[in-house]
């Protein structure tokens, strides 16, 4: 089971800083122009540590350089006293008619496991290409610059009221991001809270929502350390914990949302083709009108999906949207599609081994790569985008269920790419760790 611990975390010394300049998105949505605007808000933008400018794998060692400048001038302070990081996420969700949310988390070093020990499950399969960048990063730094999102189930929410006390307090980090998400931390050092809840997170399972790549980076991070000092590290060294966020699975501020997928140069493509073929395995029934009305089209999906897996097919120059509902007399079996009834159950499985990888010939490696894929996470934008021409076919999914991702991580199975998409992003810049062999926690 889980076994979580303080850590001495760096924290920016908001004195100094204002936090909403100096905070950013995950590493991985960031493009050049992103980042040039966030380096231009403060000098201390941590952007320049997570995207650190430079050629080849200089710009590892100058994100360290950075790192202990901003420790040397005070900007960063790291805490003289283990803490467990309480963390608040206030954001309003246009999707869901503007209503507001606070998703409620603590920051944590937690030790590490790989996949098949049980103790912290995946449920996506990741690639090779961003590990290798972000290990280069952490073996320069010695740093946990950010976390990796995780859940577990308290239905009796008895790990979150530990937090009462505290949130009633002035957090220690108040900063706005530009999506407008108020991130809020506290510093925790109460050793009694502390042993509370790590009684209490001793029974749970850890579930990885958000981060796979960079939790593979610190089992590889780990095993790099035990190289460099040429023999095992010592049992509590700090660089067997990785550090993350981990919120309840059953606290109504969890929103997952829908990543669409906006299908494109295809050599080949015939709609009425496509729905020939895909009537093999699903009932396909049009909508007309739907295809400009995300509302009416979220409905309509979501009341068939009570019955059998569904998603929409929507195409440029078309009012209409096909809902395609998994038939009950469809043989997934016979059809050589194998895996645990959770995997089998979910629309996204559906579409890309039946529809993208069957009817279109869009294969894994093509999925991955992006090839004849754009994933879009807005639904108004991909009815937009598909009806201004910018691909063939569009498939609008419902969310993925928090039951569903955690029945396949249970079973030890992987959805498809892209499957989930939990709204907002974890900020970097609210808590680094710095990580240390010889140092235990």
């Amino acid at each position: 089971m889980p076994e979580i611990e303080p850590f001495r975390g760096i924290l920016y010394d908001t004195a100094k800083v204002e936090a909403s300049k100096v905070l950013a998105p995950p590493y991985d949505v960031i493009d050049d122009a992103g980042r040039a605007a966030l380096e231009s808000m403060d000098p201390h933008n941590c952007v320049r540590l997570i995207l650190p400018q430079g050629e080849g794998d200089a710009k590892y060692g100058a994100a360290n350089q950075t790192l202990n400048a901003w420790l040397a001038d005070g900007a960063l302070i790291r805490d003289t006293r283990p803490a467990i990081y309480r963390y608040h996420q206030v954001f309003t969700v246009d999707a869901l008619g503007g209503r507001s949310f606070t998703r409620r988390g603590f920051v944590a070093a937690v030790r590490l496991h790989s996949f098949d020990e049980g103790v912290i499950l995946p449920h996506e399969r990741t690639l090779a290409g961003p590990k290798v960048d972000r290990l280069k990063l952490m073996e320069a730094t010695s740093a946990h610059f950010s976390q990796i999102f995780t859940l577990y189930s308290d239905p009796s929410k008895a790990t979150d009221d530990l937090f009462r006390k505290v949130e009633s307090t002035t957090p220690d980090v108040d900063g706005v991001t530009d999506d407008g998400t108020r991130h809020r931390v506290w510093r925790v050092p109460d050793r009694e809270l502390i042993g509370k809840l790590q009684r209490l997170m001793g029974q749970m399972k850890l579930y990885i929502a958000d981060g796979h790549h960079r939790y593979e980076t610190m089992l590889a991070l780990r095993e790099s350390f035990r190289k460099r000092v040429g023999g095992e590290l010592s049992f509590r060294s700090s660089a067997k914990y990785g550090t993350l966020f981990c919120a309840n699975m059953d606290d109504a501020g969890l929103v997952v949302l829908p990543t669409h997928r906006l299908v494109h140069d295809l050599a080949s493509f015939d709609f009425a083709v496509v729905r020939e073929k895909a009537s093999r395995w699903f009932e396909i029934i049009e909508i007309p009108g739907a295809a400009g009305d995300a509302t009416r089209l979220a409905t309509e999906i979501h009341d068939r999906s009570e019955v059998s897996p569904t998603f929409a097919a929507i195409v440029p120059g078309s009012d209409s949207a096909w809902l395609m509902t998994l038939r009950g007399s469809a043989n997934l079996a016979a059809e050589g599609l194998s895996g645990s009834r959770a995997l089998l159950d979910l629309d996204i499985t559906l579409l890309h081994a039946l529809v993208l990888e069957r009817v279109l010939g869009i294969d894994r490696k093509a999925q991955e790569a992006k090839t004849n894929i754009h994933y879009i996470r807005d639904t108004p934008s991909a009815l937009q985008r598909t009806a201004a021409g910018e691909g063939q076919v569009c498939f609008i999914l419902e969310p993925t269920r928090l039951k569903q991702i955690r029945a396949v991580a249970d079973a030890h199975e992987f959805m498809p790419q892209k499957s989930t998409y939990f709204y907002p992003k974890i900020a970097s810049g609210v808590v680094f760790n710095r990580i240390d062999p010889n140092e235990d926690l």
